[in-house]
């Protein structure tokens, strides 16, 4: 239970809503229970008062007054029971996904992000989604159902302190036994159905997102074999948990049943002393009546399995400790754009062998040094810890003289601007994805930046609402790659960091962007990350990388006199 200890704690945010739920639930139950209970005993008396001189002197508008009064309750009482019960929970839900992303966004450059996507997606959905239970099936439930317990045996021991007490003890008994019983029946089960759906999503995922490639390689079928086989897996656990349900329905209508004859066997000589009148019958509705506080129990408990494997996988991410944690009070200064790495190396999570081996390298504000080498040398992770997805574990990088770890996130954040080799394109409008970078930008600059990048192309026809697509679908791979850059010119930070800005576009395309970025960057520190030699000759500084290391350095026209590696690869143009 102490894993549902962190949800527990969200609820005093909307304690009023909750709390009035459950008020409202509790009225519920109360005015059905009374409901029945009048109903029965207004029948009987009324036939007995029709079948003797009674009749003519028994009320029969008060009961009938209450019999509607109790019937509007119950129906008013629902609604609004529902209404706010679930508008606090899906708020309660909302403000839930919002406490995960904040957990999570930290931790993805670091292990976490090894994570399967659909994963995390079933786990910000299914996962949270389980967590209504603790407050719908678990909470709410038992705390009625416990007042509406001491109500009911307070009512009827009013009458009869027996009959009372009796029907007490076998709900009290009931209420112990049937959680307990059946927790341990869904115990298991709870967890597989939990699995079951997160397995679904991730294959599904796989299926669906990699068609076209499976389709090339005639491996469709298999895929999809696999995801037939856990969505079977996923109906087999919902059969059980049906199977379950249908168990605790059978298990509550026969001690209904059995209760039933008891009470009634009790109450057959008179309530309360007397001889037999309608009080027996009231006595009997009124058994009948409580086992509706008993309905919502047992299944608290079949699928408090299911929600505490849930909490188990949000726990996991809402508990981690990211890799380069930020300080909330660290450093907030403008940035002049002086980067200083001293002896740094770093290796990868679970590897023994390092992609960076004691790097030193300075960069003054306004310097441009370009870092060459192949593929796999490092550059690309060296970019990460600039930014700071990770933290060397050896060295220092610093910025304007203050260690990386010690800034405030917003403002590393706005100091820095980095052309990746991925660009991310989200499913929405081009001007949604442009705002990203910034917020504040006009619709006049974002056309401006666009026809800089050409891709004035994409301003006909519905202009900046041109729906992207999910992953930029709609649009082709050098497209994607020139809306990186147009974000980039959008930041405008004195830093500018670039990793590979130009790949996967055509030669004359390329010259024109370089010619942008260098204008762009006049004034600003850049660190150009490329394995092609390609404007390397307006930098003010190149460092020649290989194997994690800084194998040449120096400008142009210094490198090309020293007739080593350097010189070697710009020959072979």
């Amino acid at each position: 239970m102490r894993d549902l200890i962190p949800y527990l704690k969200l609820y005093r945010k909307h304690w009023f809503g909750l709390t009035l739920g459950m008020l409202l639930g509790l009225a519920t139950l109360l005015a059905a229970m009374s409901l029945l209970t009048l109903s029965g005993w207004f029948i009987a008396a009324s036939a007995v008062a029709g079948l003797t001189i009674a009749r003519e002197t028994f009320n029969y508008m008060l009961p009938g007054a209450g019999v509607r009064g109790f019937s509007m309750a119950r129906t008013a009482g629902r609604w609004g029971e529902r209404v706010v019960s679930h508008n606090a929970t899906f708020k309660l839900l909302a403000d839930l996904r919002l406490f995960f992303f904040r957990k999570l966004t930290p931790l993805i450059p670091g292990r976490q992000a090894n994570l399967r996507d659909a994963d995390l997606l079933n786990r910000l959905v299914a996962d949270v989604d389980a967590m209504d239970h603790v407050y719908l099936r678990l909470v709410s439930p038992l705390i009625i159902g416990v007042i509406g317990l001491l109500a009911i045996t307070g009512f009827l021991a009013w009458f009869d302190p027996a009959l009372g007490f009796t029907l007490g003890a076998i709900l009290l008994a009931l209420m112990l036994s049937l959680p307990v019983i059946f927790y341990r029946l869904g115990k298991s089960n709870g967890q597989a159905l939990t699995l079951a759906k997160a397995n679904y999503r991730i294959k599904l995922m796989d299926w669906i997102q990699g068609h076209a490639e499976l389709l090339l390689f005639n491996a469709e079928d298999r895929y999809y074999q696999q995801a037939l086989g856990e969505q079977e897996s996923l109906l087999a656990a919902q059969r059980k948990m049906a199977n379950l349900t249908g168990l605790a329905n059978a298990i509550l209508m026969a001690a209904t049943g059995w209760t039933l004859v008891l009470m009634t066997w009790m109450a057959a000589d008179g309530v309360g002393g007397n001889a037999p009148d309608p009080f027996v019958a009231m006595v009997a509705f009124a058994t009948m009546a409580s086992f509706e506080l008993m309905m919502p129990v047992a299944g608290a408990f079949q699928y408090l399995s299911q929600t505490l494997t849930s909490a188990r996988r949000l726990n996991e991410i809402i508990e981690a400790k990211p890799d380069t944690p930020f300080d909330p009070n660290g450093h907030q200064a403008a940035t002049m754009g002086n980067i200083d790495i001293q002896d740094i190396s770093y290796t990868y999570y679970g590897s023994d062998k390092p992609v960076l081996k004691g790097i030193s390298l300075s960069l003054k504000a306004g310097d441009k040094v370009a870092l060459l080498g192949r593929t796999g040398c490092g550059k690309s992770t060296l970019l990460q810890l600039l930014t700071r997805n990770w933290d060397p574990q050896q060295g220092t990088i610093t910025l304007d003289g203050t260690p990386l770890a010690q800034w405030h996130e917003s403002s590393l954040r706005e100091a820095i601007t980095v052309v990746s080799q991925r660009v991310d394109v989200f499913n929405g409008s081009l001007r949604e994805n442009l705002i990203l970078a910034k917020p504040n930008g006009t619709d006049e600059e974002f056309k401006s930046v666009l026809e800089q990048v050409g891709l004035e192309a994409l301003l006909e026809g519905k202009g900046l609402d041109t729906w992207l697509g999910e992953g930029g679908r709609q649009i082709s791979g050098g497209e994607r790659r020139r809306i990186g850059i147009a974000r980039a010119l959008l930041h405008d930070a004195p830093i500018l960091l670039m990793d590979e800005p130009t790949e996967g576009l055509d030669r004359r395309t390329e010259q024109q962007i370089m010619a942008l970025l260098q204008k762009h960057a006049k004034d600003k520190t850049v660190l150009f990350i490329t394995h092609r030699l390609v404007g390397l000759e307006q930098m003010d500084h190149i460092c020649l990388m290989d194997e994690g290391e800084i194998t040449e350095q120096g400008k142009h026209d210094e490198l090309m006199a020293t007739n080593g590696r350097y010189a070697e690869l710009w020959q072979r143009i």
